[in-house]
């Protein structure tokens, strides 16, 4: 379907800020030229005529964004989960993300991740791929034909990793760099973009960062990592960058954490006020990945500091360290994370609520896209049509509290249709 301008009605949820939803029971969301024209209670007299699609009784959400997700790890979801991150990385990831070298074995994954995506209620996500050049591009091409809005990153790795993964040299590691960029540039992506993905800090030597940043200075593009998920890693790195203030400023100190080069950065478990701080100035977005910091044993973000000093935060399902894609699921996972933390460790950050992980999981994350994440005028028409029918109740459920349903129970079972940019994707 590509006309210019459409409608649609049912009921419109959304949020401009973190703390408050904005509703529209039995409204018309119109979509111009890929972009949110307005939302409206009864339509104007000048968008008479104009098509409108039928979703009465169903609630039309912004798409979701995950801000952090591996595909080839998605094979071993669910397994593995009783070790912590460095273990688990060892005797899981490794292994199988070795497996990538071979392009069958990549398309026969990465088509059942691909597929579990789009029929997911995520529009926009930012996704790890492997060290391999030939396997990144073909997840790339199965993702621009979902017809998904995504940043896809091929691995760099030159040290402290497997010898059977390892890029071997920091020059070989920017070299392939630089040939699956210029690569992508040749296949003239619509919906697909590079960004670049320094696995770590432990994973990355200081001459494959420098070459990163001149690569990232010459291409424009945006950085994705990993910050302070795990004790042990933020001991490992101290280790290996004595002169970095702290986790962070080892990014920083090559220009790749923000500031000219947009950045976002999965974890931030354990930041300490100078990591903190920094993110703040630099435009750090964080991806919160609170079941992956449970499963590996990492701890609990202090999400409600990141959102009192006005950090921008995103919500992350990290698989496989999460079990799942569904972010509706990741939104309940940051409300109990948040419960917890409240409760055993620190009383001053209250927990979070549904429309705080909500803003988080739309236009919190989204806004690394662009103007995408939410209903206001010129974002980006993502949308997600949820049919929630299937979750009988006995009373009157309101708009608000059948959204807050969907954050415990909704799956792609819930998805009826999807919209990315203005386009009907499913």
């Amino acid at each position: 379907m590509n006309e210019s301008i459409f409608i649609l009605q049912g009921d419109i949820i959304y949020t401009k800020e973190a703390g408050k939803f904005e509703i529209c029971e039995n409204g018309y969301l119109v979509c111009e030229q890929g972009k949110v024209k307005g939302v409206y209670r009864t339509l104007p007299f000048t968008l008479g005529g104009i098509p409108v699609r039928d979703y009465k009784g169903k609630l039309l959400i912004p798409g979701l964004a995950d801000l952090h997700i591996h595909a080839p790890q998605y094979s071993f979801r669910g397994l593995g989960m009783d070790m912590e991150l460095l273990e688990w990385l060892n005797v899981n990831t490794f292994p199988e993300e070795a497996k990538y070298r071979e392009l069958d074995y990549a398309r026969k994954a990465y088509e059942i991740f691909t597929e579990n995506l789009k029929k997911s209620a995520t529009t926009r996500a930012c996704i790890f791929a492997t060290v391999h050049r030939e396997a990144t591009l073909l997840l790339m091409d199965l993702l621009e034909e979902a017809g998904l809005g995504t940043m896809v990153g091929k691995v760099n790795m030159d040290r402290n990793c497997p010898d059977y993964l390892s890029e071997g040299s920091a020059k070989n590691s920017a070299a392939e760099t630089v040939e699956w960029i210029q690569d992508v540039e040749h296949k003239k992506y619509k919906y697909t973009r590079p960004i670049l993905t320094p696995r770590f800090i432990p994973s990355c030597t200081d001459e494959l960062m420098e070459n990163l940043k001149k690569i990232q200075l010459r291409y424009s593009l945006p950085v994705q990592s990993h910050l302070s998920e795990n004790i042990s890693e933020i001991a490992w790195v101290k280790e290996l960058c004595p002169q970095a203030e702290f986790y962070g400023d080892a990014y920083d100190r090559f220009g790749l954490f923000g500031a000219d080069a947009p950045t976002v950065m999965a974890h931030c478990v354990h930041s300490d006020e100078r990591e903190i701080e920094r993110m703040k100035e630099n435009k750090v977005f964080i991806a919160h990945c609170p079941e992956s910091n449970m499963n590996v044993s990492s701890g609990i973000a202090p999400v409600r500091r990141f959102l009192e000093e006005g950090l921008h935060v995103g919500i992350g399902s990290d698989v496989a360290g999460g079990t799942t894609e569904n972010l509706f699921t990741a939104m309940a996972h940051a409300v109990q994370a948040s419960k917890l933390r409240w409760r055993i460790q620190d009383e001053s950050l209250k927990p979070l609520r549904a429309e705080e992980v909500f803003y988080m999981a739309t236009k919190g994350g989204g806004e690394f896209f662009g103007k995408v994440g939410s209903f206001e005028p010129g974002y980006e028409f993502d949308v997600v049509v949820l049919n929630d029918s299937r979750l009988k109740h006995p009373q009157y459920l309101d708009i608000q509290k059948r959204l807050e349903r969907m954050i415990y129970f909704a799956d792609d079972r819930e998805v009826e249709a999807k919209y990315v940019g203005g386009r009907k994707v499913l």
